[in-house]
């Protein structure tokens, strides 16, 4: 039987023609310590929505842009967050924020599909807001099923994953809110399926979009089993002493910068830094008492 992180790796179809892909391609396993490349993963069914440009532009969503400004800025952002996370040998990385309406979730799908535009690298967005899952909204589908009932149920992850229309890019999304969210994140099963994740293939990205810190308990139950992650803040509206309380909340994590949306003159709606002193992307020091 495959196991979760198979089953995952051969979502991934940068080859697909937009129809429903109902490939089912035998895997060997892989050798202990093997490296893998884009081009040795293989595939099976995965539901593919397509998203017309239109709602991905009124979204804010990247991938429905032309170059230019907020595709350059976002690029900008990913590179450098990739270089960092390259730094920590990982490829998990969670994107938080202190407080509700930040920016966080754009920022995730748009750093994940920054992400998957890079030759050798394909991308998992994981809707681990389970309190209130948001992602697939961005996308404009509603799913069949999701992270929670993955966990509640055992759904298999081929009933949940979704492909929208962008190749090496799949989302697995949070499915049914549910209110005990934090001890589900912090459960066994969903520390094995980070695990399995993070080690069986190298050359994914793993992406994991999570709840607010300050509001509830879900991003400290899970924070001990990513690399990294990504503070999200917003201009005028996140306090700098909320950020600090959420950054002394994850020292089970290394936080290797922040993004500050809404700063300066946003154009066309771009939820990134671009007034020049802001700076993309800045780390944020945490003490340490």
């Amino acid at each position: 039987m495959a196991s979760l992180a198979d089953v995952l790796a051969r979502s991934l179809d940068p080859n697909h023609s937009g129809a429903e892909v109902a490939e089912n391609v035998k895997m060997l396993p892989p050798a202990p310590g093997a490296q893998h490349s884009v081009d040795e993963i293989a595939y099976t069914r995965t539901r593919v929505v397509n998203v017309p440009k239109a709602l991905l532009r009124e979204n804010r969503v990247i991938s429905g842009f032309a170059p230019g400004p907020i595709v350059d800025a976002y690029k900008i952002m990913c590179i450098q967050t990739l270089q960092r996370l390259r730094a920590l040998n990982g490829n998990a990385l969670a994107v938080v924020s202190p407080g509700r309406h930040e920016g966080k979730t754009l920022t995730a799908i748009n750093l994940a599909l920054s992400f998957a535009q890079e030759v050798d690298q394909t991308v998992l967005l994981v809707d681990a807001n389970l309190r209130e899952p948001s992602v697939h909204r961005y996308f404009g589908f509603t799913p069949e099923a999701g992270l929670s009932d993955y966990l509640l149920s055992g759904t298999p992850l081929d009933r949940i994953l979704v492909n929208p229309g962008v190749e090496r890019f799949v989302i697995l999304p949070g499915g049914r809110p549910l209110l005990n969210s934090a001890e589900m994140l912090g459960s066994a099963k969903m520390e094995k399926l980070v695990q399995e994740l993070k080690m069986r293939y190298p050359s994914r990205l793993v992406i994991f979009d999570l709840s607010p810190v300050l509001s509830v308990a879900d991003a400290l139950a899970f924070a001990p089993y990513v690399d990294a992650a990504l503070m999200v803040a917003q201009e005028h509206k996140t306090r700098r002493q909320d950020i600090v309380r959420a950054a002394e909340m994850l020292r089970a994590v290394e936080l290797i910068g922040t993004v500050l949306n809404m700063a300066g003159e946003a154009s066309q709606g771009a939820h990134v830094a671009r007034k020049p002193g802001h700076g993309w992307f800045r780390r944020l020091a945490r003490r340490r008492e």
